[in-house]
C-alpha cells in the first residue's frame, strides 16, 4: 500500500515517515510541506533521520495525494480540510489525526467521506481507544452519583485545549450517561462558581515541558473515587496507530470511520 505523509517536517510527520518505512505491508509514496518550507526538495528518509529513500518532500499536495493509496495527516484543521477534499477527488483514503476542528470543518470532512474512506480520530493509540471504551462503560454503570472530571496534560507547544483526546473521552462519558456533552461540559472554572451541577462533565487542561500526552478520567463518588489513566511516553504510538488505520482502509467503502472501527472495539 502506498502511503503519503502530509506535513512531513513536524514532529509527527517525521514519526509517520519512520513508522511507514518500518511497516512491511506499505511503502512511503510521498510527503508534503508548505510552499517555501526549507525542507521542500529534501529526501524524505534523510528528513526523518533514516537512510535516503529517493523521494523528496513536495509542496504540491494534489499530486502527492493523487499518487497515494492513503494519506496520513497530523497537521492543522484548515490544511486537513483541504487535504480531505483532495483525497475525496482522487478517491485516496485519508487518516486524520489533526485536532481542534470547528463545526464547519467537521462538516467538510463528513462531505469528503462520501467519496472516500476517512478515519478521523483525536488519538490513534490503541490504549487510548480502549480507555474510551472503559470510560463509556464506567459512566453507564456508575450513574450520576459519580461526578466525572477529565484531566489532560500535554507539552508546552500544543495549541488547542482541551485536547482532542480529552474531548473524545468526554463524548464517551456522555454517551455512557445518555447526555449531550455540549449541554453538560464545563471547560473553565474561575471565581465563585457555586456548587457543581449534577451530571456535569468537567475538563482541566495542563500544559508544560515535553509531555507527550496524559489523560485521566476521574469518577468521584461519596467516599470513593475511580481513576482511569493513559500515559503516552512515545509519539511513535500515534504514528503506528495511524499506519494501522491506513492499512485497514484498503478496499474499504467510502465513509467516516474512527479508531474503534479499525480496532474492532464496539461503541
Amino acid at each position: 500500500m502506498k502511503i503519503a505523509v502530509m506535513g512531513a517536517a513536524g514532529r509527527m510527520g517525521r514519526e509517520l515517515i519512520r513508522a511507514i518505512v518500518a511497516e512491511p505491508d506499505c511503502t512511503i509514496s510521498g510527503a508534503t510541506e508548505m510552499v517555501g518550507s526549507p525542507v521542500v526538495g529534501k529526501d524524505i528518509g534523510v528528513l526523518a533521520g533514516l537512510e535516503p529513500i529517493g523521494i523528496v518532500v513536495s509542496s504540491d499536495a494534489a499530486d502527492v495525494i493523487a499518487a497515494a493509496d492513503a494519506i496520513v495527516d497530523f497537521t492543522v484543521p484548515k490544511a486537513s480540510v483541504e487535504f480531505a477534499r483532495l483525497a475525496a477527488n482522487s478517491r485516496t483514503a485519508a487518516i486524520i489525526g489533526t485536532t481542534g476542528f470547528d463545526p464547519a470543518s467537521d462538516a467538510a470532512i463528513v462531505e469528503a467521506a462520501k467519496k472516500t474512506a476517512i478515519v478521523k480520530a483525536g488519538n490513534m493509540s490503541l490504549g487510548v481507544n480502549l480507555l474510551m471504551a472503559l470510560t463509556r462503560q464506567a459512566a453507564a454503570a456508575l450513574g450520576n452519583d459519580f461526578d466525572i472530571e477529565i484531566v489532560e496534560m500535554h507539552h508546552r507547544m500544543k495549541v488547542d485545549a482541551p485536547s482532542g483526546t480529552a474531548l473524545m473521552l468526554g463524548e464517551a462519558a456522555a454517551s455512557g450517561r445518555g447526555l449531550d456533552l455540549d449541554a453538560h461540559s464545563v471547560r473553565v472554572r474561575d471565581g465563585v462558581t457555586g456548587p457543581r451541577r449534577r451530571g456535569d462533565i468537567g475538563f482541566a487542561t495542563l500544559r508544560g515541558g515535553s509531555v507527550v500526552g496524559e489523560h485521566t478520567v476521574i469518577f468521584a463518588g461519596e467516599g470513593e473515587r475511580i481513576e482511569l489513566t493513559h500515559t503516552a511516553t512515545d509519539r511513535g504510538i500515534f504514528a503506528r496507530g495511524a499506519v494501522k488505520a491506513a492499512l485497514w482502509t484498503k478496499d474499504r467503502v467510502p465513509g467516516l470511520y474512527d479508531m474503534t472501527n479499525v480496532l474492532g472495539i464496539s461503541h
